[in-house]
């Protein structure tokens, strides 16, 4: 017998999908088969079944191999490891729920630690653009329902962000959009072709690192400036001229941006620019603009970090307050300067985006690395506790890119005797309580 449960949240990417149809056995304990997923999100579910799944917390041995070791024996190494540093490091909080962000951020409090999110290396530059000039945005319900004009600008939704385009952007037909693709006129600013740009109305093929020079000429064209110049940032004139004329020809557009764009030359000027650009269109027509976020909570992760301390990452609460400057209270500015004296990951794996300089910092440090995953950084991490997938085996709040709150659902049991992160990080506060007491 099986039981099929529907309106599943895909916990992937920051579309946040909630149209799954999962089918699991009658009692709960195997997941058979997940409707409506992209292939990336099929399989995020289908990896929660495999055979060589690890379920129990191992210890890095001197000589390189690793030993099982209790749940009980891994809160107590990660409350000593974090009660007993001066300035540890708490990083990731992206594959998580918000229930459990918020008790890590009660642990980071309390031990004085620096805790930081993968904004740190993606859209950190977003949410300081946002603090300097506010951002004109929208749902993506309203993007399906109204938008007739889409920008993507350094971002590849296609492989990115794989159900964006049917779901929200391009082809759905929406109240006002009701002949989809047709009714949508597309443009994809990106220096190389990719799928999503094959799609494109107009492919603007920005000279790499020069995003900033186009926008502003992008700006100069929507107000009826004239331009210098046959050639600006790798494009033509005449198509910058010929871009300005049909965002401001529709009744709604949204400008959607990727790390193409946060992570090239200029950062947060570049995403001012983009921000700028939407208030100069919204002067002829209506537009708004959305940060395409990657793991499914990262937008949670700065919410929550921004409720409990008034800024959404890279928080550093060594002085016993919070303070926040991004670029010296930054996870891998403090790897660099080898200020940090002990480090847990949860949510997130350094040991494979970050610089090899940090990623040689953390195999030095005391860590404690806490995700469902066999990863590089589980692999140089002293302690490895593997958890609960959250949106598979156990629920919890996210927040879709657009900054709406969703509830994730659990549609399987987890492997008998394994601990969810929010249980483990409960156990772990609740031990580092009672270190600070004796």
């Amino acid at each position: 017998m099986t039981k099929t449960i529907s309106d599943v949240i895909c916990p992937f990417c920051g579309t946040l999908c909630d149209d799954l149809v999962v089918t699991v056995s009658d009692d709960g304990t195997k997941l058979l088969d997940v409707e409506n997923a992209c292939a990336i999100g099929a399989e995020k579910f289908l990896h929660s079944q495999a055979s060589d799944r690890v379920t129990r917390p191992r210890m890095l041995q001197e000589d390189g191999s690793a030993v099982e070791v209790s749940y009980d024996e891994a809160i107590e190494y990660t409350a000593q490891l974090l009660a007993k540093a001066k300035k540890p490091l708490m990083y990731g909080w992206s594959s998580t729920s918000c229930e459990a962000q918020s008790v890590g951020s009660e642990i980071a409090e309390q031990v004085g630690a620096i805790i930081d999110n993968t904004a740190a290396v993606c859209h950190g530059t977003t949410l300081v653009a946002v603090q300097n000039v506010g951002i004109p945005s929208c749902t993506l319900g309203e993007v399906k329902n109204r938008a007739d004009r889409i920008i993507f600008w350094g971002c590849n939704p296609a492989h990115a962000h794989p159900r964006h385009m049917s779901r929200y952007s391009i082809f759905p037909r929406g109240y006002f959009t009701g002949k989809g693709h047709k009714n949508r006129k597309l443009i994809v600013v990106d220096p190389r072709t990719t799928d999503t740009s094959s799609l494109a109305d107009i492919h603007l093929q920005v000279e790499q690192g020069a995003d900033y020079e186009l926008l502003q000429a992008l700006r100069a064209a929507v107000r009826g400036q004239e331009l210098t110049g046959d050639i600006i940032a790798g494009v033509p004139k005449a198509k910058v001229y010929e871009s300005a004329e049909l965002l401001k020809s529709g009744r709604f557009g949204v400008i959607f941006f990727g790390m193409g764009v946060t992570q090239s030359l200029g950062k947060d000027h570049n995403i001012d620019a983009a921000i700028m650009l939407t208030k100069d269109l919204n002067e002829y027509t209506k537009f708004s603009i959305i940060a395409m976020r990657g793991h499914y909570n990262v937008t949670g992760s700065g919410q929550v970090l921004g409720w409990q301390f008034g800024f959404p990452y890279s928080v550093d609460l060594s002085r016993g307050f919070a303070r926040y400057n991004p670029g010296e209270t930054g996870s891998i500015e403090l790897l660099k300067r080898k200020e940090a004296d002990a480090i847990m990951v949860l949510g997130s794996d350094p040991g494979a985006h970050f610089p090899i300089r940090c990623v040689r910092e953390i195999a030095n440090l005391p860590s404690v690395c806490i995700d469902p995953h066999i990863t590089p950084t589980s692999e140089i991490c002293k302690l490895h506790v593997p958890v609960a997938f959250v949106g598979v085996e156990v629920g919890g709040n996210c927040y879709r890119m657009d900054n709406v709150p969703i509830d994730s659902r659990k549609v399987v049991e987890p492997p008998e005797g394994m601990m969810t992160d929010e249980e483990f990080l409960r156990a772990v506060n609740t031990r580092i309580t009672e270190i600070k007491a004796a």
